[in-house]
């Protein structure tokens, strides 16, 4: 029994001093610490997201119901500009909708288009300005003023 008291004292001490070890490797390394940060940032920033994507959601159903009002209260009112009418016996009084695309159309309708070249020849707008050669001298004849 005495020679094997050593031996227990010695496994026992092994045993210690890995959990030991394995308990200061797991408190002390960088690794670990990096990995246990990194953890914690991607929960935090889970929980952030799902906020987000709650609160969009609120916000979309908020627009949403706002619409269906504003849809309900417009065709009430169509409802009483017929009934007023027909109380007045108008006929089709109502003018109809105008939309953004037929009030762009109206705004189109009355610009004109620009003019792409000067009324009139050899101006600084023509076709051909710089590109013909002068056959007479500058002498002979006067210059043009520049036409605005």
């Amino acid at each position: 029994m005495e020679a094997s008291l050593p031996y227990t004292f010695a496994i026992i001490g092994l045993v210690i001093g890995f959990i030991a070890g394995l308990v200061c490797y797991r408190l002390f390394s960088k690794s670990a610490r990096d990995s246990a940060a990194l953890k914690q940032t991607l929960l935090e920033r889970e929980h952030q997201i799902a906020e987000l994507k709650k609160g969009m959601g609120d916000h979309l159903s908020g627009m949403h119901q706002r619409l269906a009002n504003i849809r309900f209260e417009a065709d009430q009112l169509e409802q009483q500009m017929a009934n007023e009418a027909a109380q007045w016996k108008l006929g089709n009084a109502t003018p109809p909708l105008m939309t953004e695309a037929t009030q762009a159309a109206e705004t189109d309708s009355r610009i004109d288009m620009p003019r792409d070249y000067a009324a009139g020849t050899s101006g600084t707008l023509s076709e051909d300005f710089g590109l013909k050669d002068n056959d007479q001298t500058p002498e002979s004849t006067p210059p043009q003023p520049p036409r605005y």
